[in-house]
């Protein structure tokens, strides 16, 4: 069994891999709803997924991934955020696409289409978005995820404040402890997405 995180035994990667976020990734949101909705059932299907958006985020200027790391070097715990107004290019847009139909399927890239669509513009002008925060399953609840959030919140030069999205409504009193106010919640298929904010600092 997993001991407790403690400061003794992880440190903080601002420059983690992005393959290996996105195994970590993969298997954190395995339970999700809205990467559930996306990617079915299939593990294959969710680590493509998370391997093409990750490839393609780390391409964006600015763009951060922060991991806490063990003392024998894997991941605990990644965090992805995206810079105020940083879109990719249409020529990463159009590889994205193709790369994510084909390893994933035409469902899984329509439905990341139909989310993005309808969360698009929701993010207050100027915020940072936290795309992904996740915790190594065998990990969940021993502190490795509050850790790594309070990590992020603390060094984000956001002075316009964070954004998110989750579908997990499970998710909301924890961000509300972290500060984040809930902005509105769209209904998307069979998902209840609720936005959410943190004011800058």
């Amino acid at each position: 069994m997993p001991e407790a995180v403690t400061g003794g035994s992880w440190r903080i990667d601002t420059a983690p891999d992005p393959a290996a976020c996105a195994e970590l990734l993969a298997a954190a949101f395995a339970r999700e709803p809205a990467v559930s909705w996306i990617c079915g059932g299939s593990a294959p299907v969710r680590t493509h997924w998370f391997r093409a958006t990750l490839r393609t985020h780390a391409g964006l200027d600015g763009a951060r991934r922060t991991a806490l790391v063990g003392a024998d070097g894997r991941l605990l715990a990644a965090a992805v955020l995206t810079p105020p107004g940083a879109t990719p290019a249409a020529g990463a847009r159009a590889l994205w696409a193709a790369r994510t139909g084909l390893r994933c399927g035409p469902r899984a890239l329509g439905r990341t289409l139909r989310y993005l669509d309808a969360t698009d513009g929701s993010a207050p002008p100027g915020s940072w978005t936290l795309e992904f925060v996740g915790v190594r399953p065998d990990l969940t609840g021993r502190g490795a995820g509050r850790l790594l959030l309070d990590h992020v919140l603390a060094t984000t030069p956001a002075p316009h404040g964070l954004y998110l999205t989750t579908a997990d409504p499970t998710n909301v009193p924890l961000y509300h402890h972290f500060g984040f106010t809930t902005q509105r919640k769209i209904p998307l298929g069979p998902l209840s997405v609720t936005s959410m904010s943190r004011g800058g600092k």
